[in-house]
């Protein structure tokens, strides 16, 4: 699971369907944290099943690399890191 840090997913179920998020960790019980630094911060990220989320493609940036080297990221930067990515699927 560890693998999935900083990988960023539309949630294909719940309250936030159709929203983007990114990956920030995993629990023991397999579920996946994910933050979208505005209703979902860092310091409270949202438990949801894999199967709840669907992966997007690969997206390189500076918030990211830090996310998954382990580095804090703050909840501004992964703002931007989102709001680049979806400046990127509108091209």
């Amino acid at each position: 699971m560890t693998d999935r840090i900083g990988q960023i997913v539309r949630a294909a179920a719940g309250r936030d369907k159709g929203g983007l998020l990114c990956v920030v960790g995993s629990d023991r019980e397999g579920l996946l944290l994910l933050a979208d630094g505005k209703r979902r911060k860092i310091a409270r990220p949202k438990a949801k099943k894999p199967r709840h989320v669907e992966p997007m493609p690969e997206f390189d940036h500076p918030a990211i690399q830090k996310l998954k080297q382990g580095e804090a990221l703050s909840d501004r930067e992964l703002r931007r890191a989102l709001a680049a990515f979806r400046d990127q699927l509108e091209v």
